[in-house]
């Protein structure tokens, strides 16, 4: 447990990758592995930033950490990390020159206009400069700490502030962890400044903080030696792997699945790379997601929202379809609330719920904006519903086979569905039968069996109570009045043949009321409720203009 009295600091480690050790692999294991695991610990690691150096001096690379209470990094809940080591980790790291230190924090002040790099987007944040100032202090001097922080809080800092650019100054020193009696590590005064990639660094505003009769004395009185580097920000993490830029290259030898099986990271030679990974919202749910296409960092990324029952696999063969005629796309997605066990105690899923979940996936990811949101059913009330809270996270959405309002009579079929999942015996096998063949159109079933016997299977195989509570987001809900203030651009689109074409006449009767009232509905033919599942060849037809 965290102490009574907090000591908030930082996690300080300097890391030099060995000959012989591929940047990719490094930089791929750091990414998507070690810093998100310590990011998913919010109660210890509020930040995680890395650097790179441009002074030209070693080592290369610095990781930083800014921790809620010194403290815990004592604790299992931390050491753990460390000692269970996974089988990748132990062979990366061990090609790696690695320093560790830990920083009690003394004192912080930041600009009015800083905003801390966790809340900005990635083009925002990265290139921020770091000046890191290491000063020893003369042993011989009693005061000289107190003395060198005074300058420091009462002129030194005020004069750095007045440089343009700067953002954020804070005082650190070596963490009680570490001094005597606990360890035996030389007590140090750590200064980190940060500032604007466009700076007066080596103007005259700097320069003067550097030459003051005060810091004369301070220096040649209280301090033994002094040392600074200048690193640039290069990476922020988030809670979740994303990095699909060092992936992509890396030899398929080098894939990686975590010992709890939730992560898995797969190169392919160059060619494509798949990260697999799971973040958690604020109730304590998993959301298993899937990231792959386009590895570049800054890609414009379109996300898929499934129905209700399927798993994020129910895209399989509409994704490859993009992936070919769009390789300019991140393909992101994710297994919808209610596919897998649900937290306790059990709470009824709403859309806005479900519209929070997303959102929670893209912070994580550090995803500030979808080119485009696809869903299907439940997906594509789901994907109305992000468009009318999240307008700023959207920049165009497709609503699939889908109502803006629920009805008595569709609250009590999914009563008596639920009824018929809770059987225990054959339950969900049960229910999957009976609604795949009310899904699929009968061209589907007929003639396509493997698919059909595939999405059975997929149904089945959904957590029970999952479905029970997460269905309740479509009882009663109503987005009719909210959907005239729509601005987000959107497109509907319907199987011919779902609900035997009655829901193909409903979306175009509730299509007017939408935002402007010019959304397009498009119809695809020979398809019942899940058209990019019977016929992703048709819907890409009626999709790829709007995409």
């Amino acid at each position: 447990m965290a102490s009574s009295s907090p000591t908030p600091g930082m996690l300080f480690v300097t890391m030099e990758p060995q000959e012989g050790l591929s940047l990719d692999q490094f930089h791929e294991w750091y990414n998507n592995e070690h810093g998100p695991t310590r990011l998913r610990l919010p109660a210890i690691f509020e930040t995680g930033q890395r650097y790179h150096e441009t002074d030209g001096e070693k080592p290369t690379f610095l990781a930083t950490y800014d921790v809620t209470d010194m403290q815990i990094l004592t604790q299992p809940v931390y050491t753990d990390l460390r000692a269970n080591r996974s089988p990748r980790e132990a062979e990366t790291i061990g090609q790696v020159a690695v320093k560790r230190y830990f920083f009690d924090l003394q004192s912080s002040r930041q600009a009015d206009d800083y905003v801390p790099h966790i809340e900005q987007s990635n083009e925002e944040a990265e290139g921020t400069v770091l000046v890191y100032v290491d000063v020893t202090l003369n042993e011989s001097e009693a005061n000289a700490e107190s003395e060198l922080t005074r300058w420091y809080e009462e002129e030194h800092f005020e004069m750095l502030s007045k440089v343009p650019g700067w953002l954020r100054t804070r005082r650190f020193r070596t963490s009680s962890l570490d001094l005597p009696p606990h360890g035996n590590a030389p007590l140090r005064i750590i200064t980190l400044h940060e500032y604007k990639a466009k700076n007066g660094l080596g103007g005259p505003r700097h320069k003067a903080s550097m030459d003051t009769p005060w810091r004369t004395e301070v220096f040649s009185k209280y301090v033994a030696n002094k040392g600074r580097r200048t690193y640039s920000l290069f990476y922020v993490f988030g809670a979740a792997p994303r990095d699909l830029e060092h992936l992509a290259p890396l030899p398929a030898s080098k894939a990686f699945k975590s010992s709890d099986a939730k992560t898995a990271s797969t190169p392919r030679d160059g060619k494509e790379a798949v990260l697999k990974s799971y973040v958690t919202t604020p109730d304590s749910l998993e959301i298993p997601y899937r990231l792959e296409g386009n590895p570049a960092p800054g890609a414009p990324t379109i996300a898929f929202s499934n129905s209700l029952l399927t798993s994020l696999h129910m895209w399989d063969d509409f994704v490859a379809i993009l992936k070919k005629n769009r390789p300019d796309y991140r393909i992101l997605r994710y297994d919808t609330r209610g596919r897998h066990s649900i937290p306790e105690p059990f709470v009824p899923a709403t859309m806005e719920i479900l519209a929070d979940d997303l959102s929670v996936l893209l912070k994580h990811l550090r995803i500030t904006k979808l080119e485009a949101l696809v869903g299907v059913s439940m997906g594509g009330a789901t994907t109305v519903q992000f468009a009318l809270k999240y307008p700023d996270l959207l920049k165009k959405f497709v609503a699939c086979d889908c109502n803006i309002a629920g009805s008595e009579a569709n609250t009590a079929a999914w009563k008596e569905r639920i009824v018929v999942a809770e059987d225990p015996d054959q339950g969900m096998a049960t229910l999957a039968g009976i609604t795949v063949s009310r899904w699929f159109h009968p061209e589907t079933v007929s003639t396509k069996t493997e698919a059909t016997q595939n999405m059975v299977n997929m149904v089945a195989a959904n957590n029970r109570d999952g479905f029970k509570y997460s269905c309740q987001a479509l009882w009663y809900f109503n987005l009719k009045e909210a959907v005239k203030n729509l601005e987000v651009a959107g497109l509907f689109v319907v199987g011919d043949g779902d609900g035997k074409g009655a829901l193909a006449k409903a979306m175009d009767g509730f299509r007017p009321l939408v935002g402007k009232g010019d959304l397009e509905l498009k119809i695809v033919p020979q398809a019942g409720h899940l058209p990019m599942y019977e016929t992703p060849e048709a819907f890409w037809e009626s999709v790829q203009h709007f995409l």
